[in-house]
Protein backbone atom coordinates (compact mmCIF):
# COMPACT_ATOMS: atom_id res chain seq x y z
CA UNK A 1 0.00 0.00 0.00
CA UNK A 2 0.84 3.40 -0.84
CA UNK A 3 4.25 2.28 -2.67
CA UNK A 4 4.05 5.28 -4.80
CA UNK A 5 5.32 7.58 -1.52
CA UNK A 6 8.28 5.32 -1.33
CA UNK A 7 11.45 7.05 -2.88
CA UNK A 8 14.69 5.09 -3.56
CA UNK A 9 17.21 7.31 -1.79
CA UNK A 10 20.70 8.05 -3.70
CA UNK A 11 23.85 8.23 -1.80
CA UNK A 12 26.91 10.12 -3.53
CA UNK A 13 30.43 8.71 -2.27
CA UNK A 14 33.27 11.27 -2.51
CA UNK A 15 37.07 10.22 -3.29
CA UNK A 16 38.95 9.44 -0.26
CA UNK A 17 42.32 9.66 -1.99
CA UNK A 18 43.25 11.96 -4.51
CA UNK A 19 44.57 10.40 -8.40
CA UNK A 20 42.93 8.29 -11.41
CA UNK A 21 39.64 6.46 -10.72
CA UNK A 22 40.14 2.76 -12.15
CA UNK A 23 37.49 0.47 -12.83
CA UNK A 24 37.33 -2.51 -10.66
CA UNK A 25 37.80 -4.81 -12.83
CA UNK A 26 40.93 -3.56 -13.71
CA UNK A 27 42.27 -4.02 -10.65
CA UNK A 28 45.15 -6.81 -10.41
CA UNK A 29 43.69 -8.93 -7.44
CA UNK A 30 40.54 -11.49 -8.73
CA UNK A 31 38.99 -11.16 -4.92
CA UNK A 32 38.44 -7.28 -6.27
CA UNK A 33 38.30 -7.70 -9.76
CA UNK A 34 35.57 -10.42 -10.16
CA UNK A 35 33.60 -8.13 -7.46
CA UNK A 36 33.95 -10.64 -4.86
CA UNK A 37 33.38 -8.66 -1.72
CA UNK A 38 31.74 -6.21 -3.83
CA UNK A 39 31.17 -3.59 -6.22
CA UNK A 40 32.93 0.33 -6.43
CA UNK A 41 35.88 1.19 -8.38
CA UNK A 42 39.43 1.88 -7.34
CA UNK A 43 41.74 4.95 -7.00
CA UNK A 44 45.26 5.25 -8.25
CA UNK A 45 46.22 7.34 -5.44
CA UNK A 46 48.97 10.49 -6.63
CA UNK A 47 48.89 11.19 -2.14
CA UNK A 48 49.13 9.13 0.49
CA UNK A 49 46.48 10.66 2.86
CA UNK A 50 43.03 8.80 3.43
CA UNK A 51 39.88 10.60 3.77
CA UNK A 52 36.35 9.86 4.98
CA UNK A 53 34.12 9.44 1.56
CA UNK A 54 31.36 9.70 3.32
CA UNK A 55 29.57 10.53 6.66
CA UNK A 56 29.53 7.56 8.98
CA UNK A 57 30.74 5.15 11.50
CA UNK A 58 34.06 3.12 11.77
CA UNK A 59 32.75 -0.85 11.29
CA UNK A 60 36.53 -2.13 10.46
CA UNK A 61 40.43 -0.97 10.83
CA UNK A 62 41.87 -3.91 9.91
CA UNK A 63 45.08 -4.40 12.83
CA UNK A 64 47.60 -3.66 9.88
CA UNK A 65 46.13 -0.30 8.82
CA UNK A 66 45.49 -1.23 5.34
CA UNK A 67 41.53 -1.37 5.21
CA UNK A 68 39.45 0.57 6.82
CA UNK A 69 35.31 -0.43 6.95
CA UNK A 70 32.83 3.05 7.06
CA UNK A 71 28.89 2.19 7.46
CA UNK A 72 26.68 5.19 6.17
CA UNK A 73 23.23 5.90 8.19
CA UNK A 74 21.49 4.29 5.32
CA UNK A 75 23.53 0.93 6.41
CA UNK A 76 25.80 1.19 3.15
CA UNK A 77 29.18 -0.33 3.86
CA UNK A 78 32.59 0.95 2.23
CA UNK A 79 35.57 -0.82 2.16
CA UNK A 80 38.34 1.26 1.35
CA UNK A 81 41.55 -1.25 0.71
CA UNK A 82 44.68 0.59 0.20
CA UNK A 83 46.56 -1.10 -2.60
CA UNK A 84 46.89 -5.04 -3.29
CA UNK A 85 48.87 -7.88 -0.78
CA UNK A 86 49.62 -4.50 1.51
CA UNK A 87 48.60 -6.58 4.54
CA UNK A 88 51.73 -8.35 3.83
CA UNK A 89 53.40 -5.53 4.99
CA UNK A 90 52.24 -5.74 8.91
CA UNK A 91 50.98 -2.68 9.39
CA UNK A 92 55.10 -0.48 8.08
CA UNK A 93 53.94 2.16 6.11
CA UNK A 94 50.56 2.56 7.16
CA UNK A 95 49.09 5.19 10.11
CA UNK A 96 45.74 5.38 11.40
CA UNK A 97 44.00 8.22 12.90
CA UNK A 98 40.91 6.84 13.77
CA UNK A 99 39.75 3.38 15.63
CA UNK A 100 36.75 0.95 15.38
CA UNK A 101 33.61 3.19 16.65
CA UNK A 102 34.71 6.19 15.81
CA UNK A 103 32.01 8.52 14.05
CA UNK A 104 33.36 10.81 10.44
CA UNK A 105 32.50 12.84 8.37
CA UNK A 106 33.45 13.61 5.12
CA UNK A 107 37.16 14.79 4.59
CA UNK A 108 37.76 13.60 8.01
CA UNK A 109 41.26 11.78 8.29
CA UNK A 110 41.51 8.23 8.27
CA UNK A 111 44.35 6.93 7.08
CA UNK A 112 48.36 8.14 5.81
CA UNK A 113 50.06 5.76 3.77
CA UNK A 114 53.49 6.22 2.49
CA UNK A 115 53.15 4.96 -1.06
CA UNK A 116 56.66 4.84 -2.39
CA UNK A 117 57.38 2.28 0.94
CA UNK A 118 54.48 -0.07 -0.73
CA UNK A 119 55.88 0.71 -3.85
CA UNK A 120 59.85 0.08 -3.00
CA UNK A 121 58.18 -3.76 -1.65
CA UNK A 122 56.45 -4.62 -4.69
CA UNK A 123 53.31 -3.96 -4.02
CA UNK A 124 50.52 -2.04 -6.35
CA UNK A 125 48.98 1.22 -4.81
CA UNK A 126 45.98 0.81 -6.61
CA UNK A 127 42.97 1.04 -4.12
CA UNK A 128 39.81 -0.40 -4.25
CA UNK A 129 36.81 1.28 -2.62
CA UNK A 130 33.89 -0.95 -2.94
CA UNK A 131 30.31 -1.34 -1.70
CA UNK A 132 30.42 -4.37 0.64
CA UNK A 133 26.25 -5.11 0.72
CA UNK A 134 25.39 -4.88 -2.85
CA UNK A 135 21.83 -6.16 -1.43
CA UNK A 136 21.00 -2.51 -0.65
CA UNK A 137 21.62 -0.92 -3.89
CA UNK A 138 19.16 -0.82 -6.93
CA UNK A 139 21.66 1.18 -9.11
CA UNK A 140 25.57 2.21 -8.96
CA UNK A 141 26.88 4.65 -11.86
CA UNK A 142 30.93 5.19 -11.69
CA UNK A 143 32.64 7.91 -12.16
CA UNK A 144 35.89 8.05 -14.09
CA UNK A 145 38.71 10.45 -14.35
CA UNK A 146 41.30 12.43 -12.00
CA UNK A 147 39.70 13.00 -8.43
CA UNK A 148 40.49 14.62 -5.54
CA UNK A 149 40.02 14.15 -2.22
CA UNK A 150 36.92 14.44 -0.50
CA UNK A 151 35.68 16.95 -3.35
CA UNK A 152 34.74 14.71 -6.37
CA UNK A 153 32.53 11.86 -6.62
CA UNK A 154 33.65 8.24 -7.17
CA UNK A 155 29.94 6.39 -7.08
CA UNK A 156 26.53 7.87 -7.51
CA UNK A 157 24.57 5.21 -5.73
CA UNK A 158 20.43 4.53 -5.87
CA UNK A 159 19.07 2.48 -2.78
CA UNK A 160 16.52 -0.07 -2.99
CA UNK A 161 13.09 1.18 -1.90
CA UNK A 162 12.52 -0.30 1.33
Amino acid sequence: MFKFLRKNKSKNILAPMIGKVIDIENVPDEVFSQKMVGDGVAIEPTDGIVVAPCDGKIIQLFPTNHAVGIETKEGLQILIHIGIDTVELKGKGFKSYVTKGDYVKIGDKLLEVDLEYLQENGKSIISPIVITNMELVDSLNKIKGFVKASNDSIMEIKLKAK
